[in-house]
């Protein structure tokens, strides 16, 4: 005998993941109410999905738009899905905006993932943690370790898609990608942004 889920906490657990209501409710019942449980068994379902998706071609999608209170920032961002039809989901457009709002609260993301970084950039952040004056008497497996991990922290903080999400910092943005990937049924990729900050590169007298 299945486990009787109320439909407010079917939509409890779909606020907390984005997935659909019939999935939500199936995870529930498989985890006997269990709210943790569900979302724990939807995240691993939602990643699977992901990951046998990520192979395939994305050239529909949208390019959003976020204009920060005040006016004097500003991002675009092209987002792209498979179709056409996804490309027109509402929930499709409110991850877009979502993503250009995370661009707006992000002044250090540079890139879209650790891929994206050029090899003079990662020399240069390298450079920079070798020559820190408390790895000065460090012994120098020990000192590797530290510089190894440092670098990779800094060159998270420029990535978008390790930036915790705003609008809930429990998951990554690519953890939020991936939940949308399982929501609509398509891969889904960020594929370029840009930020424009009022009066950048301008010499004020």
């Amino acid at each position: 005998m299945s486990t009787q889920i109320s439909a407010e906490y079917v939509k409890a657990l779909r606020d907390k993941t984005g997935a659909g209501m019939m999935e939500c409710k199936k995870a529930l019942q498989a985890c006997a109410g269990n709210m943790e449980l569900a979302i724990e068994a939807l995240r691993k379902k939602g990643l699977a999905l992901a990951d046998k998706k990520a192979a395939r071609i994305t050239t529909e999608g949208v390019i959003e738009t976020y204009i920060h209170a005040g006016s004097k920032l500003g991002v675009l961002v092209e987002i792209n899905c498979e179709t056409d039809f996804v490309a027109r989901r509402l929930e499709f457009h409110r991850l877009a905006k979502d993503i250009a709002m995370q661009v707006a609260a992000s002044p250090l993301v540079k890139y879209i993932s650790l891929k994206d970084i050029e090899p003079s950039i990662i020399e240069k952040e390298t450079r920079i943690e070798s020559g820190k004056d408390d790895l000065i008497n460090k012994p120098e497996d020990t000192k590797n370790k530290i510089i190894s991990g440092r670098l990779e922290k800094r060159l998270k903080e420029m990535c978008l898609i390790n930036q915790p999400f705003i609008k809930n910092p429990n998951i990554s943005i690519e953890e939020l990608i991936k939940q949308n990937i399982a929501l609509v049924g398509e891969n889904i990729k960020i594929r370029r942004f840009t930020k424009f900050l009022l009066g950048e590169g301008l010499e004020k007298k």
